[in-house]
């Protein structure tokens, strides 16, 4: 069984080693194929421009591409033409994956006033890389509606801590009003794109990836002030919320069986606190 990893960064490469552990092979695309771990082969390759031959006998192809930079241009060759070329390069090869994965984002949502968002929720992008994101899914399903869409909230875990810096270098704001936050651990992203790749039957088009507990965002940060021993951060006014005032569902994705290491932040923070060499007081 192979898996091809288009955009093999930081999630896919957590995602390539649990493929691995199953008993893959993996193939991961990225422009750095010398930071792969052994257990994936790497390839140079850059998204945007000509792809190299996909291995025949290719099972699974999951997309999962960043942009270099908050633009739209940047944007628009990361997701839009990244997500065609690789379709393009199948047709090419002649490979007919039993399933393509693309790892899309809950920025195609707009706000909801604290409400509940899931799948049936039609997107509102309240920014143009959220509209980005969304016509490089249509594309996708236009291509292949039998394609699987991860729509993942706000990713952290090792390496992506700017919540726990914010708090120690004591810039954090605590918002003068109600910011719901949605998030996911990196580690449970990558095990819901292994599950929906290769555990799932017959999956859904679509898929919302968030842990169980949508949350105010003073909360967390008053969370990490205690594990870190420091002030609680003052109130004041915040620039934005970051991910829309909503209340994120994770329904269907359960309902599929997954289970999550780290159902909440506590659990996810803890690990990554555990982790960083932050002494506790």
């Amino acid at each position: 069984m192979r898996v091809l990893i288009a955009g093999c960064g930081d999630l896919g490469t957590e995602a390539g080693l649990r493929f691995a552990a199953a008993g893959f092979s993996v193939l991961g695309w990225r422009r750095t194929p010398e930071k792969l771990p052994a257990e994936i082969t790497g390839q140079a390759v850059d998204l945007t421009g000509e792809l190299p031959r996909i291995p025949a006998g290719t099972d699974v192809v999951v997309i999962a591409v960043a942009a270099g930079a908050r633009t739209e241009e940047a944007y628009r060759a990361a997701y839009v033409d990244g997500t065609a070329n690789v379709l393009a390069a199948l047709d090419r090869d002649g490979i007919r994956p039993a399933r393509i994965l693309f790892v899309s984002s809950t920025a195609v949502y707009g706000d909801a006033d604290g409400g509940e968002v899931d799948e049936d929720t039609a997107p509102a992008p309240a920014s143009v890389t959220g509209a980005v994101i969304l016509e490089a899914e249509q594309l996708l399903h236009d291509r292949r509606p039998d394609a699987v869409v991860l729509r993942l909230s706000g990713i952290y875990g090792p390496g992506r801590t700017r919540l726990i810096d914010s708090v120690t270098s004591g810039t954090a704001v605590v918002p003068d009003g109600s910011q719901l936050t949605n998030r996911i651990h990196r580690d449970d992203a990558a095990a819901a794109i292994v599950h929906l790749a290769t555990r799932v039957s017959a999956p859904a088009p679509l898929y919302v990836g968030v842990d169980m507990e949508p949350v105010e965002l003073a909360d967390v940060l008053g969370f990490l002030a205690a594990e870190l021993g420091r002030e609680l951060p003052p109130a004041g006014e915040t620039s934005s919320s970051r991910g829309g005032n909503r209340r994120l569902s994770n329904r269907r994705l359960r309902s599929t069986g997954f289970e999550f290491g780290y159902p909440t932040y506590r659990e996810g923070y803890r690990a990554v606190l555990a982790g960083t060499g932050v002494r506790h007081p």
